[in-house]
């Protein structure tokens, strides 16, 4: 009997079907993918599901609508804005939290957002301008509250200084400047701020970095 030398390739062992918080992933990955390549307009569910490796009724079950979708994935990847830093000064403090505003801002995930609310439409616009405060402005915010009322507590800041106005003033200055004038808030353009303005603004005894 003879024995034919070519021997058939072992079967291979189709790829695992992926499930929850995994496939999630995917497809939330595959959403912000499409954002970046065919922007909102051209962003579908099933294109989404191709990218993902999945069936468009795997996105549907999780996400009803293209506006969910959208949502839950540039909420995912934006910066965690929840933990005030405490360097030892106001000055320090303020200058991490502008740091970590500007890289929220200037994340994919910020970058996609503000370009999102370019394209969609007033009702749409409405629930990312909901992300854009729940994750960024809010927290923002508090963080800064946060550090003013320390800086109160160590004698660095005017115990009158903390009131809605001063904190407004770095979240509103750095959104104006960057959609306005297309400013990308480096650390030199933070540090000013924070020297020319909010120290001024809060303090007494912390006077600008010799």
């Amino acid at each position: 009997m003879v024995t034919s030398r070519w021997t058939a390739a072992p079967a291979q062992a189709p790829p695992s079907r992926r499930r929850g918080a995994v496939l999630e992933r995917a497809i939330l990955e595959a959403a912000l993918e499409q954002l970046g390549t065919v922007g909102w307009n051209g962003l579908t569910m099933e294109g989404v599901a191709a990218g993902a490796q999945t069936g468009k009724a795997a996105v549907y079950r999780r996400w009803p609508s293209k506006v969910d979708l959208v949502v839950d994935a540039l909420q995912a990847g934006l910066p965690d804005l929840t933990r005030a830093p405490d360097l030892g000064g106001v000055r320090e403090d303020l200058l991490e939290v502008c740091r970590r505003v500007r890289d929220a801002m200037f994340s994919p995930q910020g970058i996609a957002l503000r370009s999102v609310l370019h394209e969609c439409d007033a009702r749409q616009a409405e629930r990312f301008n909901q992300v854009i405060r729940g994750r960024v402005v809010e927290p923002t915010l508090r963080l800064l509250r946060e550090v003013v009322h320390r800086g109160i507590e160590r004698g660095e800041v005017r115990p009158d200084a903390a009131n809605s106005y001063v904190f407004d003033a770095v979240p509103a200055m750095m959104m104006y400047r960057a959609k306005v004038c297309g400013s990308e808030w480096s650390d030199l353009d933070l540090q000013e701020m924070i020297d020319q303005m909010m120290v001024p603004l809060l303090c007494v005894h912390v006077g600008r970095p010799a």
